[in-house]
């Protein structure tokens, strides 16, 4: 579970990057096969257990399903993981787990109806940014 937003988040970084910024084909890989081996992981333990730590539905299903609900754009074939899609569908047939998910759906924006200037500033926010010093004004624990 704790690799599951780093590995699948820098996987949908490169594919999406990829798209716009060249060659990232290596990047894509890996992290789609390290996502491929989390699924496969949470497949194998769910051949033995209804839910992730056993019998009961636990934080550990709540904090590990959100990062499988785009398995489609992670490039995963639910069909090569039984135990987990019979999990998953479980999961996602909770009214909580719905009324969740619908939080904010309204703020969704179709990206690909974004003008060049608009992709290019989302770009410069999630890409390539780096530290930004504090304010002399507002430094308040000086050395």
């Amino acid at each position: 579970m704790a690799n599951q937003g780093p590995k699948t988040g820098e996987f949908g970084h490169f594919k999406r990057l990829s798209e716009t910024k060249g060659d990232q084909s290596y990047a894509v890989r890996r992290f789609s096969d390290e996502t491929n081996r989390l699924y496969g992981g949470l497949n194998n333990q769910l051949a033995n257990h209804h839910y992730l730590a056993g019998d009961e539905y636990t934080i550990a299903d709540i904090a590990s399903y959100p990062w499988t609900v785009n398995w489609k754009d992670q490039d995963q074939d639910i069909e090569e993981f039984p135990y987990f899609a019979r999990w998953f569908d479980e999961i996602n047939a909770r009214p909580a787990v719905k009324r969740g998910l619908a939080v904010g759906s309204d703020f969704s924006t179709d990206t690909d109806n974004l003008s060049a200037e608009e992709s290019e500033r989302r770009a410069r926010l999630l890409y390539n940014q780096r530290a930004r010093p504090v304010p002399k004004a507002s430094a308040t624990n000086e050395r």
